[in-house]
């Protein structure tokens, strides 16, 4: 198995030395991958008979791994800490970024709604996010919304038993007697009830309390505890648009939140144990299941996380493709012909939140005369692909002429620390030059990565012979989007087509 720096480099992770921050943790092998290999296949091509996987190997979810080797990873900040020394503002920037190309993924979602726009509705919703006072769209967000009424609600209703228990009671107060009380009662000295009540004048009997601590309200506790801290945690990475509308209803909420939580600590209500089986109440009181339900999306929001976490390069891949697909779709001789069906999932899987066939999407550019295919992770790449470990592409051909179409090398590298975009580039367009000498099916002459910027957006060329690959570091919201996308129209633009 060649473990590689970057995935269009011929530089191996020298033997025995661990993945660290700094890497892609991509891999080639053969045929057979090895045994426990953590890994998701990206793409799977043969060159001369020889086969040939490209394998993505996930961020370990604790700072280290194995199978193979990956050390000194910042780990997922827990929701309930602010961050306080380096590592933690890094890994929380980290996770910032992550929830920012999350949204631009889950933005496909809504505009799934209407397929007939689903491009110009997805592009509206990004060119939004280039707005940083405009925060982006959120669970917690909905949530803040739609249960605000809910809480306010059950405030006022609270949920109380009545618990039952023995206590010495005043004769005058005594209501209820059970077995046992009388047996107690009988063994008092005296004749009558007065004399066996003693000096005092009391007598064991059954006393009714109100009880507040049932399972609805332990959920409800959970729920408001863990929305609050959702919440903050959402506040704090859209600190830019605390003017807006968005950001006073999730701040009102969690306020909201905390100050419910203080009421039912005050009250003596536990918190559930996620995973509880719910009962009656939980399940048929309309106010209750809806906080249950809300409280269950919050829970599988935490567990998606440590996930996504694990697999953020895929997202990214799925992030880049998109914004291909907005910039060809932007050209104004650019007509969508046709489109592959996007099955939205509930969960994400290994990082990936929708399903597609291939191509994502067929243009017809009505005056350069081209079509156009934007394609991600080939079921059988050519061999030109295979050698460039780029598992996406853009294929060009010209239905007039019998040329041999031509194809655009995507490569979407994600790291957790930022690359040297200029020595990336220069990188991808040595191999791609000398891979465009050997004699194929296809041209493959130009090359695109897309990479995070980390909050410092770049655009670098470099060419080498008659290749020529433009790297774009960009991030998922405000000016590094703006700059990134304008950097990719740019780049569709150029005579990439002829």
């Amino acid at each position: 198995m060649k473990r590689l720096v970057r995935p269009w480099s011929m530089r191996e992770v020298d033997v025995g030395i661990p993945y660290g921050p700094a890497a892609c943790l991509v891999s080639e092998t053969g045929a057979d991958v090895p045994r426990g290999l953590e890994h998701a296949e990206l793409m799977a091509g043969a060159y001369r008979g020889e086969a040939r996987k490209l394998l993505l190997h996930p961020y370990p979810k604790r700072g280290l791994g194995v199978n193979p080797l990956r050390a000194d990873f910042p780990i997922r900040p827990p929701l309930n800490r602010e961050p306080k020394t380096e590592d933690e503002e890094f890994a929380a920037d980290t996770l910032r970024r992550m929830n920012e190309v999350l949204a631009r993924i889950q933005e496909l979602e809504d505009a799934l709604d209407d397929p007939v726009s689903l491009w110009p509705r997805l592009r509206d919703a990004w060119k939004r996010a280039e707005n940083e006072a405009d925060p982006r769209m959120a669970e917690i967000v909905k949530q803040s919304r739609e249960i605000g009424p809910v809480l306010q609600d059950l405030e006022h209703r609270i949920r109380r038993v009545l618990r039952r228990t023995r206590e010495l009671t005043p004769l005058n107060r005594v209501q209820e007697m059970d077995r046992a009380s009388m047996l107690w009662l009988s063994r008092q000295p005296g004749r009558t009830v007065a004399e066996r009540a003693g000096p005092a004048q009391r007598i064991l009997s059954t006393v009714r309390y109100e009880n507040f601590d049932t399972l609805e309200n332990r959920v409800f506790h959970a729920y408001v505890k863990l929305a609050a801290l959702v919440a903050r945690e959402w506040q704090r990475e859209h600190r830019r648009a605390q003017g807006s509308d968005r950001f006073r209803m999730v701040d009102g909420f969690r306020l909201r939140c905390r100050a419910i939580a203080r009421d039912l600590d005050d009250l003596g209500v536990g918190v559930a144990d996620a995973g509880v089986t719910p009962n009656y109440v939980l399940m048929q009181d309309k106010g209750y299941r809806t906080v249950r339900l809300a409280w269950e999306r919050l829970l599988r929001r935490e567990r998606i996380l440590d996930d996504l976490w694990a697999w953020q390069a895929q997202t990214w891949t799925d992030f880049a493709v998109l914004a291909i697909v907005l910039a060809i779709d932007e050209l104004e001789e650019a007509r969508l012909i046709a489109q592959s069906p996007i099955v939205w999932r509930q969960e994400a899987v290994t990082g990936r939140w929708f399903d597609q066939d291939r191509p994502l999407a067929v243009f017809w550019l009505e005056e350069t005369r081209r079509i156009v295919e934007v394609q991600a992770r080939p079921e059988k790449p050519g061999a030109l692909l295979t050698l460039a470990r780029a598992h996406v592409s853009v294929r060009i051909t010209d239905p007039s002429r019998s040329d041999v179409p031509r194809r655009i090398a995507v490569w979407t590298p994600h790291a957790m620390e930022r690359l040297d975009i200029q020595d990336a580039v220069d990188g991808a367009a040595t191999t791609l030059a000398e891979i465009a000498q050997i004699a194929s099916n296809e041209v493959m002459r130009d090359g695109l990565i897309l990479t995070p910027a980390q909050d410092k957006p770049e655009h670098a060329i470099s060419s080498k012979g008659k290749a020529r690959v433009d790297a774009i570091a960009f991030d998922a919201s405000g000016d590094s989007l703006r700059l990134g996308m304008e950097a990719l129209r740019d780049f569709i633009r150029r005579d990439i087509w002829r």
